[in-house]
């Protein structure tokens, strides 16, 4: 009884205890968002948070707002994320995916009705 007892409690803190650095999805940190119309444009970014779930929820937060309705997809060889935002103009609409480190990814607002082509590096 006593070892069923002492398993339980090692279950439930194993349970309890966030997962090490290294069993993070590699989605999941700060990022630092380049939002340039142009590479030759003078730099402009914003960060960016994001935390995956085993459940393949996103969540976190992106200029300055909290990520809702966020997903992780897998399919062809890509990890994908989509996500919602708002600001006073209304809703948008974000979609990146991990390619060789980076996200590549694309913002659309629906209040100010443009899309906005985006790249984010991982913050150091």
């Amino acid at each position: 009884m006593r070892v069923l007892l002492a398993t339980l409690g090692l279950l439930t803190l194993t349970a309890n205890t966030p997962a090490p650095e290294g069993d993070l999805h590699p989605v999941t940190g700060d990022w630092v968002v380049d939002l340039r119309l142009s590479l030759k444009d003078a730099p402009y970014t914003q960060p960016m948070r994001l935390d995956v779930a085993e459940d393949n929820s996103v969540a976190g937060t992106f200029y300055g707002s909290p990520i809702s309705k966020g997903r992780l997809g897998e399919a062809q060889g890509r990890s994908c994320i989509a996500f919602r935002t708002s600001d006073n103009s209304g809703p948008y609409q974000h979609a990146a995916c991990l390619v060789d480190g980076k996200l590549v990814g694309q913002s659309w607002s629906e209040g100010r009705d443009f899309p906005n082509p985006w790249t984010a590096e991982r913050k150091k």
